[in-house]
């Protein structure tokens, strides 16, 4: 069946939780970059919103349980995390399975097998001095996306589903899909799909989803963690030829942080991970857009409601 998302409710949810977020703006949440005091654990990010978001989920959680935590946010992309964590300079980030582990093999390896991807991803990690710690349920993936509309009155619930009617529709993306094996060229081999057009939109932005809403495209490539998907009430297609590989939230933590704090750090960060689902995590990002409330706020009522502080 098609995952689907229960927009309504998590706005009505996430609106009554933001009103207590704002009253905590500037009031010790902020994960500016000052300077780590001594022996904290340094909580790193790369630079996108929805990182930023993790980073201060799993950092203040650890805080709650009275670790000393340090922020640096936004440090940049993982050419910059990666080599920052081997040497010390930061102690956990909040990693993407799949893109972790083609990022440091440098290979393909990265299949739509999660519990083989994280195998994968420790064994590489481990003579570098990285620990991979438990998945989250939480996946931001490459996903096939339609509108409720569309989704009844084709039958779709998977993308093998748009086989007999992908000729007769409008297929919209970023520029790169046209070429990206994990997009048309994928779509074409794995599921048979050649649709009668292609329009170029920007999968991270709003503008994929309303194209959706007013039928320029009829189906697009978002990402499962998107907040169009839940302010929208989209559709994600089931990849259920795994096209896709596992991108599962993993913090990833210096092996020499859990010798200093100790296994109640993996303890915090693991419980985190259990609840933390692919629409928590939608919900979070649609939270943390809207005006007034930030990432911390977000993070620091979602803990709270789930029990984490």
């Amino acid at each position: 069946m098609a995952r689907r998302w229960r927009s309504s409710s998590w706005i009505v949810r996430w609106t009554a939780l933001g009103l207590a977020s704002m009253a905590l703006v500037g009031c010790g949440y902020s994960g500016s970059r000052g300077h780590a005091p001594p022996n904290a654990i340094v909580v790193t990010s790369f630079n996108f919103p929805e990182s930023e978001l993790l980073a201060q989920i799993y950092g203040q959680a650890l805080q709650a349980a009275g670790f000393p935590v340090s922020w640096a946010i936004g440090i940049g992309p993982r050419e910059l995390v990666e080599p920052a964590m081997e040497r010390g300079l930061v102690g956990l980030v909040p990693e993407y399975e799949g893109s972790a582990l083609a990022f440091v093999t440098g290979t393909g390896a990265p299949t739509s097998e999660k519990a083989r991807t994280h195998d994968l991803l420790a064994a590489a990690l481990a003579p570098r001095g990285l620990t991979v710690l438990d998945p989250a349920p939480a996946e931001d993936a490459n996903a096939v996306v339609v509108t409720q509309a569309t989704a009844v009155r084709l039958h779709l619930s998977s993308i093998s589903d748009l086989a007999p009617v992908a000729s007769g529709l409008t297929f919209g993306g970023p520029p790169e899909c046209l070429t990206r094996p994990l997009c048309l060229p994928g779509l074409k081999e794995r599921y048979g799909l050649t649709f009668a057009q292609f329009v170029a939109v920007d999968p991270s932005r709003p503008l994929a989803g309303e194209a959706l809403a007013t039928g320029e495209v009829d189906v697009a490539l978002l990402f499962t963690t998107d907040q169009e998907i839940v302010s929208r009430d989209l559709v994600i297609l089931q990849d259920d030829r795994g096209l896709q590989p596992a991108e599962n939230v993993t913090p990833i933590v210096r092996r020499e942080v859990l010798q200093r704090f100790g296994a109640g750090v993996a303890d915090v960060v693991n419980a985190v991970s259990a609840k933390l689902t692919t629409s928590e995590l939608a919900g979070l990002n649609l939270v943390a857009g809207t005006q007034g409330h930030t990432a911390a706020t977000a993070a620091h009522d979602w803990l709270a409601l789930n029990g984490l502080r």
